[in-house]
């Protein structure tokens, strides 16, 4: 269901009772490997190599490269003072900081990953594109932009996280002969769709999830719509829209399976829900905000709050499993910090609104990710950039709610959701133009799968 997400300090730990040398040979020599299977053409390659142990690691690459018939220039980062001239090489070696690098890197430090970034060859980072901080994916100054990722043992927190993830292009992980370990943090597989329950031959349509989606305002009925047929198609087996009088009409045409109800019945149709969702399309009056809180505060329903329900949204109190699913502008507003600032810092943001809320928080994006109060963070990467379209948040929500509405807890629900989402988007035939009811659509085949 997960694998291991590493920090400096959990691979400093692992490390522990080896031999540092005979690690550094076997890292050596696999990063080599990887750059003569990916880069044959390459004939002439300069490696950037630092002071550490990440510096020895680039060494014996160059050792072995050069013994493979390679012209290899090694940059050493302590003499060259960041003046290097990295020449007309045809790969380049980032072997600068290693994973126990955190902050902004010095001037002339900056400058060699600046020559790297701006060298006409593309770069292989050894075990993290120098300038990303391992244990949290944040940039304090500037980074290797690398081509390729070749990392150590297994994969590290800044490899997975953003901005960190950008960095790294394609990941490769090599065994050195150390023990798995457990670790805070870990990356979530495809393998925890299996925890989803399906309608067996003794459900009924509201033993196999019945949700309740609050929202719909008039220009926004597109918000619930998506919400209410994506329940569905996750396996819900009923599903109750309750939005303003004036908007039912248009939800009337455009959902045929989901009952309506005004939103001043609301009260009642929360009697058969098995779990709510709160805000597509709900609009952000006060009134709305009031109706949201006490929709959490006065029930126990598992809920999950999205787009307009986390408008203004402070923290409450309830017994029932609860998520919010914001982006890092939500998240901003949720935690009183800049959307920059979300987007510079995602993995203490998410967990700080987790520890702020008392919740569940999935924190959208390509590194969706998904926070529980006093546990580690669970990383989702999304593998196209085709979800980057209107309504697909509200299909996400619908997802939700329809795990929880299944008896899923809060965060194995917005993790296995956030899988389902990201899957179905890639079963897309035309990833060009993918709008949010081909994900509703595909749906049933991730979940298959």
């Amino acid at each position: 269901m997960v694998e291991a997400l590493y920090t400096a300090d959990e691979m400093r730990a692992a490390e522990q009772g080896h031999d540092v040398d005979e690690l550094m040979e076997r890292a050596g020599h696999a990063v080599a490997e990887v750059v003569l299977a990916r880069y044959e053409s390459a004939r002439s390659i300069a490696v950037v190599c630092g002071g550490g142990a990440n510096g020895g690691d680039g060494k014996i690459a160059a050792r072995v490269l050069e013994k493979s018939g390679r012209s290899v220039t090694v940059v050493d980062a302590k003499a060259q003072d960041g003046r290097a001239d990295l020449g007309d090489q045809e790969l380049v070696v980032d072997a600068l900081f290693g994973t126990g690098f955190s902050g902004e890197p010095r001037a002339a430090a900056a400058q060699l990953i600046a020559r790297m970034n701006d060298a006409s060859a593309p770069v292989v980072s050894v075990d993290i594109p120098s300038g990303v901080d391992a244990s949290s994916g944040e940039i304090a100054g500037t980074a290797v932009r690398a081509a390729h990722t070749v990392t150590f043992h297994g994969q590290k927190v800044g490899l997975a996280v953003a901005p960190g993830r950008f960095y790294t292009g394609r990941v490769v992980v090599v065994d050195i002969g150390l023990e798995p370990a457990e670790t805070e943090h870990a990356l979530v597989t495809q393998e925890i769709l299996r925890r989803v329950p399906h309608r067996g031959p003794g459900d009924n349509k509201y033993t196999a999830g019945s949700v309740l989606v609050v929202g719909g305002s008039p220009g926004l009925t597109g918000a619930a719509c998506l919400a209410a047929e994506a329940a569905f198609r996750a396996d819900a087996g009923y599903v109750t829209v309750a939005a303003p009088a004036e908007a039912l009409p248009v939800i009337e045409t455009r959902l045929l399976e989901a009952v309506k109800r005004p939103l001043e019945d609301v009260w009642d149709a929360v009697g058969r829900a098995g779990a709510l969702a709160l805000g597509p399309g709900l609009g952000r009056s006060a009134e709305r905000q009031e109706l949201v809180r006490r929709l959490l505060e006065e029930t126990d329903l598992p809920a999950v709050v999205d787009a307009d329900g986390l408008f203004g949204l402070e923290p409450f109190e309830r017994s029932g499993p609860t998520v919010l699913t914001p982006h890092a502008g939500e998240l901003a507003g949720l935690i009183g910090e800049a959307s920059s600032w979300v987007d510079a810092h995602r993995l203490e943001a998410a967990r700080r609104a987790a520890e702020r809320f008392g919740c569940v928080v999935l924190l959208k994006g390509a590194d969706t990710l998904v926070a529980a109060p006093g546990r580690g963070v669970l990383v989702r990467p999304v593998n196209t950039h085709a979800l980057a379209t209107a309504g697909t948040g509200d299909v996400l929500t619908g997802i939700v709610a329809a795990f929880l509405a299944k008896g899923l807890d809060a965060r194995t629900a917005a993790a296995a959701a956030a899988t389902a989402h990201g899957v179905a988007a890639s079963l897309v035939p035309e990833q060009a133009g993918l709008i949010a009811s081909d994900v509703i659509a595909a749906l049933p085949r991730a979940l298959e799968r």
